[in-house]
C-alpha cells in the first residue's frame, strides 16, 4: 500500500454515519427487542432466554442511571416513567425465569419506546 492510499482510507468517509444519541438509543432498543423477539418463540433454549432478558435488563438499567442522574434535561414526569418501566421490566424479567412468563409486556413496552424515539404518536 502507498502512503497516499492509506491518508485516503484513514481520513475518507468514515464507515457509517455518525448517530445521534436519538438515533444511538433507537438502534439499542432496536436489536434487544429482536433478540427478545426471537427468544420468544415456544422452541428457543432457555439459554436465549436468559441472554435476551440480561441484555434488556442492561438496557434498562442504563436508561434508568441516564434519567436519575440531576443534570438529565428531560421532564420530572418522563423521567418518572421510564424509572417507573425499568422496575416493571426487571420485575417481569425475573417472572419470565422463574415462572415461564411471556416476552410479550417486554416486547411492546420497547417496541412502544423506540416509536417515541422515531417520534410516532401512540396509537388510540
Amino acid at each position: 500500500m502507498t502512503a497516499s492510499h492509506l491518508a485516503r482510507s484513514a481520513y475518507g468517509q468514515a464507515a457509517s454515519p455518525t448517530r445521534t444519541d436519538r438515533g444511538t438509543e433507537y438502534a439499542a432498543f432496536e436489536r434487544v427487542t429482536a433478540q427478545l423477539t426471537k427468544a420468544s418463540a415456544k422452541t428457543s433454549p432457555m439459554g436465549q432466554r436468559a441472554a435476551a432478558l440480561h441484555d434488556n435488563r442492561r438496557l434498562w438499567t442504563l436508561l434508568a442511571t441516564d434519567v436519575a442522574d440531576d443534570g438529565n434535561a428531560l421532564p420530572d414526569q418522563i423521567r418518572a416513567q421510564i424509572l417507573y418501566l425499568c422496575e416493571f421490566t426487571m420485575l417481569h424479567s425475573r417472572k419470565v425465569l422463574n415462572d415461564g412468563a411471556s416476552l410479550a409486556p417486554l416486547i411492546e413496552i420497547n417496541t412502544a419506546v423506540m416509536r417515541g424515539l422515531r417520534g410516532e404518536a401512540e396509537a388510540a
